[in-house]
């Protein structure tokens, strides 16, 4: 059992070290100037041993794409448990906004421009993408539960809103070199408050109704 559990830790380890390597690889040359012989490098394995954990750049960008989903979800989360929202969205923020290097940002961006001339990636980023949608605006929906932001949302168009402004931001640091995310960042939590806080006709009065 305990052998079983080790060799499996050791493929996880070894998967997550190939990724890795691939990302910087894809985003050092781009999808298609990267060769699956620099990812093999840039990982210190062989081909065949590469071949044994991902049989082709798609495979891989299919791992990196899985990968960055199960930060997002894992990030959503931390949202919820945070003990205001609006300071758990801020953090949420500055990790996938200015936290993230700049390899991280400009694979992103490659990511982006790769799924609108490959079919199979256009189709697993849009599958990425609706799930990242639709968590975030049962976030939101379960802070409007909570009391800590506007009910009287179209939470969907929320979501894509704040999805929006972070693909806007992300696509400006893999473009812009003068770009200063620690800068942008206060201003769209202030655009994003200005959305999503309560107003003064939400607020109860005092006799406990709204004014």
């Amino acid at each position: 059992m305990a052998q079983a559990q080790a060799k499996t830790q050791r493929q996880t380890d070894r998967r997550a070290e190939i990724l890795d390597a691939a990302e910087r690889c894809f985003a050092r040359a781009g999808f298609h100037r990267a060769s699956m012989q620099d990812i093999c490098g840039e990982a210190a394995m062989s081909p065949g041993n590469l071949y044994r954990y991902f049989p082709s750049k798609e495979a891989l960008i299919a791992g990196i794409c899985e990968r960055n989903r199960a930060d997002a979800v894992a990030s959503f989360a931390l949202v919820d448990e945070a003990p205001e929202f609006f300071e758990g969205l801020a953090g949420l923020a500055r990790h996938h906004l200015v936290d993230r290097t700049d390899a991280e940002v400009g694979l992103c961006a490659e990511i982006m421009a790769e799924s609108r001339r490959h079919p199979e990636i256009a189709k697993l980023y849009q599958g990425i993408e609706n799930d990242i949608k639709e968590r975030i605006a049962g976030m939101l929906r379960r802070a409007a539960g909570r009391g800590e932001i506007r009910a009287d949302l179209d939470m969907d168009a929320a979501a894509s809103v704040l999805m929006v402004l972070g693909d806007g931001m992300s696509w400006r640091r893999s473009v812009d070199p003068a770009f200063d995310p620690e800068k942008t960042l206060p201003l769209i939590l202030n655009m994003v408050h200005s959305l999503l806080a309560k107003t003064n006709s939400d607020l109860p009065d005092r006799d406990g109704e709204k004014s």
